[in-house]
């Protein structure tokens, strides 16, 4: 998968303006506030109709103006297509081919974007919700169902939350809706458990390799924590068990909505134990995980955007993961500096510099 080029209009703080980007390394740098981020910010959110940075998806729109638009043809193997995100009056509007995309869930699967920038600590700091929600911006654009069986996880969980409420405050209600709730919600919750089991094992078998590769020390593993590695006989009794503590509580206390994913490194919960920069590897090695999973599932490979791959992380470590990457990955890199980067790597990149939004292509001296 290839972006052949991109425009922008009222984004951020880009009026009006069109990149043409190289096939394979593309490295945009400037100083902090420069506007470099807001390149890679629009190439997410035209993949993944909405921004990494914040979940208004008004601040993407030019400060004074109502309607800002990202449009790129991308070729994806020998097929190449028109994609474009609208935002104006409070809508979003996706055209794929000028023809408009009316579910999302249709319009993300066409692509695949793997993001990675320094708040994507989180990941590992925060709590479950957010690798959760790792799990699913990455499993909708793999596979179209998924947010449908997502969507209707979460519309069932919601309607057996508020009927536990009711059932707690009148004794009387039957069981009987709540049973037909809760089998939906198993059917839905497997669905969802059996496509996160599959892919996170998948990259269970990288991502050791990919650590080790990069940062020479340590042996990384992942383990997937849910609720639902039972038969859905097993499952449908810990539903009846918890049914006191659920009406009690007025919310279901059993579910895919707990799920989990735990990092250990060397034995131990990185969590936990994990230095920060420790924690920064890991995340850098799941997301190179994920490459060639794209490939065999997707058919092509996907685009890969390093936001500040120079926070924290030295020369060597830098370089090392460049050179993990196919020519066949197109990647996006922003940095303050290309002084992080060796000759060789400065040799293939395409070197865009940024400052205060004004872009120039830089005459590579070192091809």
């Amino acid at each position: 998968m290839k972006i052949l080029n991109l425009k922008l209009l009222n984004f951020r703080s880009y009026a009006s303006i069109f990149f043409n980007f190289d096939s394979n390394l593309n490295i945009i740098y400037g100083l902090n506030g420069s506007g470099k981020t807001n390149i890679v910010e629009a190439i997410y959110s035209l993949s993944l109709t909405k921004s990494f940075r914040s979940n208004n998806d008004s601040l993407m729109i030019m400060n004074g103006k109502n309607v800002c638009k990202v449009e790129a043809n991308i070729r994806q193997n020998t097929e190449e297509n028109n994609y474009q995100l609208i935002l104006q009056n409070h809508e979003k509007k996706l055209k794929i081919n000028e023809k408009k995309v009316d579910k999302i869930s249709d319009y993300v699967s066409n692509m695949f974007m793997i993001l990675f920038n320094p708040d994507d600590l989180r990941i590992i700091k925060d709590s479950p919700a957010l690798r959760r929600k790792f799990l699913n911006i990455e499993l909708s654009q793999l596979d179209r169902n998924y947010i449908l069986y997502l969507n209707g996880y979460n519309k069932l969980l919601k309607q057996r939350n508020i009927y536990l409420k009711e059932m707690y405050i009148n004794g009387t209600l039957s069981k009987n809706y709540l049973n037909i709730l809760t089998e939906k919600l198993v059917d839905y919750g497997l669905k969802i458990f059996e496509i996160r089991k599959k892919f996170l094992s998948e990259i269970k078998k990288h991502i050791g390799s990919k650590y080790l590769s990069i940062f020479e020390d340590g042996k990384l593993n992942i383990e997937y924590k849910s609720d639902y590695h039972l038969s859905k006989d097993e499952i449908m009794k810990k539903y009846e068990m918890n049914l006191k503590k659920d009406m009690f509580l007025g919310k279901t206390c059993f579910g895919v909505h707990r799920d989990d994913i735990e990092f250990i490194l060397d034995g131990m919960s990185l969590k936990d134990c994990g230095s920060e920069g420790q924690q920064k590897n890991a995340l850098i090695a799941l997301k190179l995980s994920e490459i060639d999973i794209v490939k065999n599932i997707k058919g092509y490979y996907p685009l890969l955007i390093f936001d500040d791959l120079s926070s924290e992380l030295d020369k060597n470590k830098i370089n090392n993961i460049i050179s993990m990457l196919s020519d066949k990955v197109q990647t996006f890199i922003t940095t303050t500096s290309i002084d992080y980067f060796s000759d060789d790597v400065l040799k293939k990149a395409k070197l865009i510099k940024v400052n205060n939004s004004q872009v120039e292509v830089i005459n590579n001296e070192w091809k």
